[in-house]
Parts: C-alpha cells; structure tokens; sequence
C-alpha cells in the first residue's frame, strides 16, 4: 500500500538511508535546544522526563512513519501526536534571553514552531546525507525542502509558515543560527551535551558504538553550536569524524555494485525500539538516562 511520498521522492530515498535515519534525530535535538520556546514547550510538557531516549526514538518512529509507512500507518501517527499535542500549549517557566523571556507564550499549533520542528529535521537530514552518503545536487536540495513542506503540512502546518523555496530556508535558518537569538535554558544544555556524548551513551552497543555515535553527533554540530554547549573539538577528534565521513560515503558509493543492503538501507524503527528497551532495562535497574533531568520531579 502507497504511503504520503512516493517512493522515488528525495525526502524517501534520504530518510531510507540507515547512517540518516539513525543519526539526524540527535543532531536536530542538539541543535533544536537552541530555540528556547520550542524546547521549553516539550520540556514543561513531556511525559518522557525519567526516560528522555524513549521520547527521542519515539519520536524519530513517528517522523519516520510519515515518511516511510503506508497511508494506514502515516494516519495512525499522525492521529497519536495530534493528541499528544492537544495540552502542549502555555508560558515559559524560565528565561530565554532577549528574544524569548519567562512568560513566552507556546503552543504546539503554533505555525511558526510547527516550521522550526520541520526546519530543525531538515537541517540534520540534509546534513547527514551530504555527509555520511554523498552531497546533494541542488534540485535534489529543493526537492527534499519541498517533502519537508509537505510532511509539517500533514501535522497541521499551513503552508505559508514556511519559506517560499530551499534557498529562503537556507538563508533563514543560517542567519537565525549566526544571530544572538538562539540561547541554552539549564535543562536544555544539559540534554543536549548529553545527547552529543559529553556525558557518555546509556545505550546498546557498547564503547565502540557509543564512540562512534559521539563522533558523528559532534562533528555534525557547526562550530558556533558547540561553542553554545561548551563541547570541546580537537584536531585529532576532526580527523576521526573527517575519517568516518569518508568511510561511510565510500561504503555508500559502492552500494550499486554490493546489490541489496537491507543493514544500510531500509526503515530503522527496529534500532529506536532497540533503543528505548535499553533505556528501559536501565531505569529498572535503578540508573539514570540523563543526571539532572531524568531523576529531577516536576511539581
């Protein structure tokens, strides 16, 4: 059964690529951090506080569903985050700098935050797939802006929240980057330092994974958002991330000649399931995803 994209479409082909689907979440969630009302909207909201990974591979399943999963599949996501949303709507708690002080309003039908989740996603998709599979031809970059559209357009997005073509976004989210408007809250500086692999994975796979995985978080972030986290990057640290970026392009460009490759291609909602059971043993046994915000109880 058909889906919302067509199987030829450049967001498909991205969001099929396994280095994409497992590395952008992380990437957009450090980097989302940054916008204040966005963060603190989830934050004041979730229900995912003590198992924070749940929340983000949840998340990426959902995402992932839209854009991979038959119609059928799509509606039943996009049923269950309209829920999830109905309550995400009030007021900063704490301060957000200039441009977002305590007592923003937030909501999650907010067409412009409904633009910022979609802008944050793209970012990361594109950026993973210059990356980790090979760099995009520019109408292949319009193409995927233009499944972004679409996809936030399924959540409820009007189109006119969102910039008229992929240079305007480009143009846009880079200034918006480069400007004194993005700013950490607390909570959000220490989720995203830990979800770049400052405080070590709580994941399956061991040191190798969760070495590579701090690799490729890290050394996607532009240098101006790791200077916002206080991430250290090192020469020998660029070169390991030159050198994996090699590699997994390598290993992509040979894809044609290997045949089938469902452990490169493919949906990866398997490895986000693998992800929250890990999580999940972990909480049982009495640890702590992230010190600070997991084991801290809201009023």
């Amino acid at each position: 059964m058909p889906g919302y994209f067509a199987a030829d479409s450049m967001v498909v082909r991205a969001m099929r690529q396994r280095v994409v689907g497992l590395s952008w979440g992380q990437r957009a969630l450090v980097i989302g951090g940054l916008h204040p009302r966005l963060f603190v909207g989830i934050a004041q909201h979730t229900v995912h506080r003590v198992t924070p990974y749940t929340r983000l591979a949840l998340t990426a399943r959902l995402m992932e569903t839209v854009f991979l999963g038959t119609k059928e599949e799509a509606d039943q996501a996009l049923a269950f985050t309209a829920k999830r949303h109905v309550p995400v709507a009030g007021t900063m708690e704490v301060p957000g700098g200039a441009a977002h002080p305590a007592g923003s309003p937030y909501s999650a039908a907010d067409p412009g935050l409904m633009w910022w989740t979609a802008a944050f996603a793209l970012d990361s998709v594109e950026f993973m797939y210059d990356a980790l599979v090979r760099p995009l031809r520019p109408d292949e970059r319009e193409e995927l802006f233009d499944g972004f559209v679409t996809w936030a357009g399924l959540f409820g997005m009007p189109a006119s929240a969102a910039p008229a073509s992929y240079p305007d976004f480009r143009r846009r989210f880079d200034a918006w980057l480069a400007s004194d408007e993005p700013y950490l809250v607390d909570e959000a500086r220490l989720v995203g330092r830990h979800i770049a692999g400052t405080a070590g994975y709580h994941l399956p796979g061991g040191p190798p994974t969760s070495e590579t995985l701090r690799t490729v978080v890290q050394g996607s972030l532009p240098a101006v958002v790791r200077e916002h986290y206080g991430i250290p990057w090192s020469a020998a640290a660029e070169r390991r991330w030159r050198a994996v970026r090699t590699a997994s392009r390598l290993a992509h460009g040979r894809l044609s000649l290997l045949g089938p490759t469902p452990l490169l291609r493919g949906r990866s909602e398997h490895f986000y399931k693998v992800v929250q059971q890990g999580e999940q043993a972990l909480v049982r046994r009495g640890g702590v995803s992230i010190p600070g915000v997991s084991d801290v109880r809201r009023a």
